[in-house]
């Protein structure tokens, strides 16, 4: 089981042991290792017993039970824990605005257990006489319910690449002249992948039943000589397709998609007299064959110059790439800064040091450190006088650090009524702030949108943090006029954040492309609660690749002393509004 599935597990495991009213510090104790797991780059079944355990808040139980999960991916603990309730008391915790204290009074006092129960009783008034409830609230979980349909079947990027590459690695071991890759949306970087889609290259009698053998494997939905698909644990459909080496090309173009790209990519060949599909590229005329073995030779024998999977939308790329006007889109290499980060000053599970020496491991140049801000209370964020004194240290930590340069920053809370959670004259003494949203999501658009305006306003503001707040799967962005937001920003030199979490990934693809577009300078940051966490630029970086961003458009691409000089409070002439 990997990382993200063991924090699933044990996130269940709190909330279950909430619902059952249980010890606050033992839900709080689950509750700390699905963050930390979840947040580790580094796959902790890879760990020894000794380092899982010097991990914050990872204890011998804990530890076992991490091992007992990675080794067989079950755990019988959960297993018995499960059997209390009926086994979908948990969908209901998949609800957007839906506790484990609101399951355990559905449960208790109306004995819903199924998303089916809710939406019966709620649709039939039978909820609004429960403490806490009302006609408004009825309406909200039926909005819930109806969004969490939309969700069904879907996996975050993260974990369908290491599900992905766990697959790949053990077909590999056993097929050593076979290439094997994956297509599809995993390929093309979307944020969310329905099934893992893997192709294989060669000729391999064998790779179909070791495929459907995969210890991970539920159920076999289906074995052939050149297509299996089976249902691995955690309801992941994986398909794959083997093809021979002539056609390799065109069956990686053919499976990576979009399905809009494709369309328009064959079009283009009827065109010219030519036929695209899977299996190459051919004369209309009499099959001769033009191209196949590389997707390379494929675009060039239409006349287009190579399309980077990330483009592969059907957004303006074909065009781009016949004028010879495609972007020199941003790699990982690119990134000479991360600018968010946090340590166990509020809510990291490291301390200043410890992040900065992680970070130049990582290849980067410099560091902000922006830990919370007092409002978070539950972060134990910091109010100006720890937020000064803090700075203090980081800087301190930062002039005897060689290799890594770290900047004393803060993430500020964006309170309700759009004011900073801290004094101006307190972050005007930072070197850098992140603005950001983490309460009254609920907001009505317009409130939403003055309330970041607001924010962008204030003259210490350099980067606004998730701009939309969403976590994928799980919340839908808050209302946003997210136009008006980006005109501000642009006019007052405020760059967005491209934030690296992949249940966040926010700005989206759209919105960066967006930014960028109307002249936002844009940031990718990992959000790093722990030193694996720096691993995550990956992933902001297949964002902005899809939004078409080349290093110029993103802030932390630069050096530091020209990073610096780029950020709204050194720029001349930004305006306020």
């Amino acid at each position: 089981m990997d990382n993200l599935g063991i924090a699933r597990v044990f996130t269940d495991i709190g909330d279950l042991l909430e619902i059952k009213d249980a010890n606050p510090f033992k839900v709080r104790a689950y509750r700390n290792a699905a963050d930390i797991v979840g947040h580790m780059a580094e796959r902790i079944a890879d760990l020894t017993d000794a380092e899982v355990r010097a991990l914050p808040g990872i204890g011998k139980d804990l530890s076992a039970k991490i091992r007992e999960l990675s080794d067989t991916g079950a755990l019988a603990y959960y297993d018995e824990l499960r059997q209390e309730f009926p086994p979908t008391i948990l969908d209901l915790l998949r609800l957007q605005g839906v506790g484990p204290k609101t399951v355990a009074v559905l449960y208790a006092e109306r004995g819903i257990a199924t998303l089916d129960d809710l939406e019966t009783a709620a649709t039939e008034g039978r909820l609004r006489t429960l403490k806490g409830m009302g006609p408004k609230k009825e309406r909200l979980l039926l909005r819930a319910l109806a969004e969490h349909r939309t969700r069904v079947g879907r996996h975050l990027i993260g974990h369908a690449d290491d599900v992905a590459t766990r697959v790949i690695d053990y077909l590999r071991a056993d097929a050593t002249d076979t290439t094997i890759v994956a297509v599809g949306s995993l390929r093309r970087g979307c944020e969310t992948c329905g099934d893992i889609d893997l192709l294989a290259i060669g000729t391999n009698d064998q790779l179909m039943s070791r495929f459907t053998s995969f210890p991970g494997v539920e159920r076999v939905l289906g074995q052939g000589p050149t297509k299996s698909s089976v249902l691995l644990q955690g309801d992941v459909q994986a398909d794959l397709r083997l093809v021979p080496d002539e056609s390799a090309g065109a069956a990686t173009q053919y499976f990576t998609g979009s399905k809009a790209h494709n369309i328009a990519v064959r079009d283009l060949a009827l065109q010219r007299g030519l036929r695209l599909n899977e299996y190459g590229l051919f004369r209309v005329a009499d099959d001769h064959p033009v191209a196949g073995a590389s997707e390379a030779e494929i675009y060039a024998a239409l006349g287009l110059a190579y399309v980077p999977p990330e483009l592969r939308e059907n957004r303006g790329e074909i065009r781009a790439a016949a004028d010879g006007a495609l972007p020199r889109l941003i790699e990982r290499t690119d990134l000479k800064g991360d600018l968010h980060s946090h340590t166990t000053a509020t809510d990291g599970h490291a301390d200043v040091e410890t992040m900065a020496r992680a970070a130049r491991d990582t290849g980067l140049e410099y560091l902000a450190i922006t830990d919370h801000s007092q409002a978070l209370a539950m972060a134990n964020g910091l109010d100006e006088h720890r937020a000064l004194a803090h700075a203090r240290h980081i800087r301190e930590v930062s002039a005897r650090l060689d290799g890594i340069t770290l900047l004393a920053g803060i993430e500020c809370d964006i309170r309700p009524d759009g004011t900073l959670d801290l004094a101006e004259d307190c972050l005007a003494e930072l070197d850098l702030v992140i603005a950001s949203v983490h309460s009254a999501f609920g907001q009505a658009e317009a409130q939403m949108t003055d309330r970041i305006l607001r924010a962008i306003a204030s003259p210490v503001v350099d980067v606004v943090g998730h701009p939309t707040g969403r976590l994928l799967l799980r919340r839908d962005p808050y209302k946003l006029d997210i136009e008006q937001v980006l005109d501000a920003a642009a006019r007052a030199g405020v760059a967005m954040e491209i934030n690296s979490q992949v249940d966040r990934l926010d700005l989206s693809d759209i919105h960066a492309r967006l930014a960028r577009a109307r002249g936002v300078k844009l940031v990718i940051s990992t959000d790093a609660h722990a030193p694996a966490g720096f691993d995550l630029l990956r992933w902001g970086v297949m964002v902005a690749r899809r939004a078409w961003a080349e290093p110029d458009d993103v802030l932390n691409t630069r050096p530091l002393e020209a990073f610096q000089a780029s950020l709204r409070r050194h720029r001349k002439g930004a305006s306020a509004t």
